[in-house]
């Protein structure tokens, strides 16, 4: 199959365990894939590696373990590797590729990354400034420069001006035929529009949530279908919608299996941040586990 369609495309769900046998880009690429699905130990397996190596491809794979790490609150590890993506990003090069899979892309990859990693810290200030530096080129970096600029607004409180930067994301993502990045975009979306809290926003997020839980379940993207069911669950429980319920039980069996799932890095990550519902956490023994706002940002 295409890798790329995968990791980037409208095929995020595929089978990509045969790429990590293919060449470096193929092995990212699979990784970046894997980490979608919520493989987080495989992933981290063949990024880890490959970020020893430096260059384009040795910057990426840190970016794209930094983001793991962040999936699952461990926003202060991500900054170390978002660190060396920068400081590995190459200087020169091609910056052409569709995907952002050349130097260009690499930094903002990088910026981005350390941009998010500072909203989860609290430090908006130094959030915006890296955002400002970049300058984003083909679609991907431009859907993920607007989901930090919407994150930014929504860690200091301004939900209604996180809307319009969603939107963008969500549209450019579309036109790009990029399903995951479509669903992470929606989520993105359906929580500035619960948060910014008038009935139109409420009732608009909420359909759009229930929508995107829908399409990341039939797609096995447990990396995204645990947070926008935790949003969604949260919401309908405040409005006494009886369906929180089965939502949360949702959300929780794909929580469990992103964690079974997970390095004993990650799962280390996960027991210490305040974003992961620690209950599930000190439970022992995941329900349902498959035996093989701060975490928006990505």
């Amino acid at each position: 199959m295409d890798v790329r369609r995968a990791a980037f495309g409208d095929q995020p769900e595929a089978l990509v365990w045969a790429a990590l046998r293919g060449d470096v880009e193929e092995r990212w690429l699979a990784a970046v894939a894997l980490g979608g699905q919520g493989h987080y130990a495989a992933a981290a397996t063949v990024l880890t590696e490959l970020a020893r190596t430096g260059g384009l491809f040795g910057s990426l794979a840190a970016s794209a373990l930094a983001s793991h790490r962040r999936q699952l609150g461990g926003h202060a590890a991500a900054r170390v590797l978002d660190g060396r993506a920068l400081a590995t990003a190459p200087a020169g090069g091609r910056s052409d590729d569709p995907d952002d899979v050349d130097a260009a892309g690499a930094r903002a990859d990088a910026l981005l990354g350390l941009a998010a990693d500072a909203i989860g810290a609290g430090r908006l200030t130094e959030a915006r400034r890296l955002h400002a530096r970049v300058e984003p080129r083909g679609w991907r970096s431009r859907v993920r420069h607007q989901w930090v600029a919407a994150e930014i607004e929504l860690a200091g409180g301004h939900a209604e001006r996180a809307v319009g930067p969603a939107e963008v994301a969500a549209a450019t993502a579309r036109e790009a035929g990029a399903t995951r990045h479509i669903l992470k975009s929606d989520l993105v979306l359906g929580t500035a529009l619960v948060v910014w809290g008038t009935p139109e926003s409420v009732d608009r997020g909420v359909r759009l949530l229930h929508c995107d839980l829908n399409h990341t379940d039939q797609r096995g993207l447990f990396s995204l279908h645990w947070p926008t069911g935790l949003v969604l669950a949260n919401v309908l429980a405040d409005r006494s919608i009886a369906d929180a319920g089965n939502v949360k039980d949702s959300f929780e069996n794909a929580l469990s299996c992103v964690l079974r799932r997970a390095d004993p890095l990650g799962r280390r990550l996960a027991v210490q941040s305040p974003w992961i519902p620690s209950p599930l956490l000190r439970s022992g023994e995941p329900p349902n586990a498959d035996p093989e706002t701060n975490f928006l940002t990505d």
